[in-house]
């Protein structure tokens, strides 16, 4: 019989053979940025600046931020609790993505007649 914990240490360890290849996976690098989408805009580029643009930005701000958020040291309505949910490796993702967008207008939603 196995114990637990050794499940858990043989596990653990797979894990982190498995993440680097998740991370250099470009549609789960998307996937987990595109959360963010609702509010930002597609890709970051906010429609009227509010809530600001990430397409372009530092991704050293980006993720500075992001971390910030998660760690209640930074106040907000909402972002601290949408930040909670990731790992100190997907912020990292997630403002490598929105750095390397190309800034630029976003198209307002198309009016529903």
């Amino acid at each position: 019989m196995v114990k637990a914990t050794t499940m858990l240490a043989v596990f653990g360890a797979g894990s982190i053979w498995i993440t680097p290849a998740v991370a250099a996976d470009p549609q789960y690098v998307r996937s987990i940025a595109a959360t963010c989408f609702t509010c930002h805009g597609t890709d970051g580029r906010s429609v009227g600046g509010v809530p600001p643009s990430l397409a372009g930005q530092n991704k050293d701000y980006l993720l500075k931020q992001l971390q910030e958020f998660r760690d209640g040291k930074r106040p907000a309505t909402i972002m601290h609790q949408h930040a909670k949910g990731y790992t100190d490796e997907q912020l990292n993702l997630i403002a490598g993505y929105f750095a390397a967008v190309i800034p630029g207008q976003a198209a307002a939603a198309p009016v529903v007649k």
